[in-house]
């Protein structure tokens, strides 16, 4: 019995299952304790409560996000009958702090330029506004923790050549960012014209979700708020695509 646990709980890379899925109890603990990266604990929803809220409290601490599923959707992810109750979805990206991209503008000799993506889900998005940051010269882009490992795994390509902070909500990077002089801006519809407003200097722009855009918090919490011209009066089309606008 002991040897078949053993032999269940470990780190799993097959070449038909995603790479980065970790299970078994031992595993999964091992992971979340070494301060490497965790995007998602998945905790199968007929685990005991004592077990449940262990992995929840550890999963917390890490930074990942805690799911509860049920056993056929551990199974199918993991390609095993033998995942524990268990697995954590290792980040397919190697985050940075928010002072680290504070730090990459000082060491650059250059006022901080950052983009923060708050609630963007589409991984084709997120991956044309990493993207687009980069070859604008950003020092870096801020996500919210609770992007979905899906959006993430999309979106590595782009954030392998961009450093990429993930922090617990975006309201409270933009209160750190201000404390450091940055002026945020965000866009939405009812702002000032962009190309009317002096963005030099050390700035973050914030763009917003594909369906809501900025949320009210934020948006408060900004010193500005932007919009673009439109000249599609008429046409039914009232908005950018968040990448579009994000890169204009």
């Amino acid at each position: 019995m002991e040897r078949a646990e053993k032999k269940n709980d470990r780190f799993e890379h097959k070449t038909e299952q995603d790479p980065t899925i970790v299970y078994g109890k031992n595993a999964v603990t091992e992971l979340l304790k070494s301060g490497a990266a965790v995007d998602t604990v998945f905790v199968q929803d007929t685990m005991n409560a004592a077990q449940a809220g262990y992995y929840t409290a550890i999963a917390r601490e890490a930074g990942a996000v805690v799911k509860r599923v049920h056993a056929a959707k551990l199974r199918g992810m993991c390609g095993t009958e033998g995942h524990q109750g268990v697995a954590a979805w290792a980040a397919s990206v190697d985050y940075v702090s928010l002072d680290d991209l504070l730090a990459e503008a000082a060491r650059r000799g250059e006022p901080p330029f950052l983009l923060l993506a708050d609630g963007v889900e589409d991984p084709h998005n997120l991956g044309a506004i990493i993207r687009t940051a980069l070859l604008c010269g950003a020092h870096g882009v801020v996500i919210p923790r609770r992007v979905t490992p899906t959006v993430l795994k999309s979106s590595a390509g782009a954030a392998a050549r961009l450093a990429v902070a993930r922090v617990a909500n975006i309201g409270e990077a933009v209160r750190r960012l201000k404390a450091q002089n940055v002026f945020v801006y965000c866009a939405d519809m009812d702002g000032r014209p962009a190309f009317q407003q002096n963005l030099t200097g050390a700035i973050a722009l914030v763009a917003g979700s594909e369906g809501s855009g900025v949320s009210p918090l934020v948006k408060s919490l900004c010193d500005g708020v932007l919009s673009l011209p439109m000249a599609g009066g008429g046409t039914g089309v009232d908005s950018f695509n968040v990448s579009v606008a994000t890169g204009i």
